[in-house]
């Protein structure tokens, strides 16, 4: 981090973690994606790290994909997340 506070504005595209995150520092913007596994509850829900039991029916909905557009004019970045459903 304090690497990264030296510059005007940083973006940071990460996943992993199996949840949908979008958090603001100071002038870093962290995007978290979409897992395409198992599904995570959202920070501060649930009973703790580890899978969460989704019902079958409703598991598509929950998982899904993260894609990025950079935009040349203004120039910026278009994160779309899409479910798998």
């Amino acid at each position: 981090m304090s690497q990264l506070r030296r510059f005007g504005s940083v973006t940071v595209l990460n996943g992993h973690i199996h949840q949908i995150v979008q958090k603001t520092e100071g002038n870093i913007t962290f995007h978290t994606a979409r897992a395409t596994s198992y599904p995570q509850p959202a920070a501060g829900v649930g009973s703790g790290p580890g899978p969460l039991k989704v019902p079958s029916d409703q598991l598509a909905s929950m998982l899904g994909v993260t894609s990025i557009s950079v935009l040349k004019h203004p120039s910026s970045l278009a994160l779309k997340d899409t479910a798998l459903a």
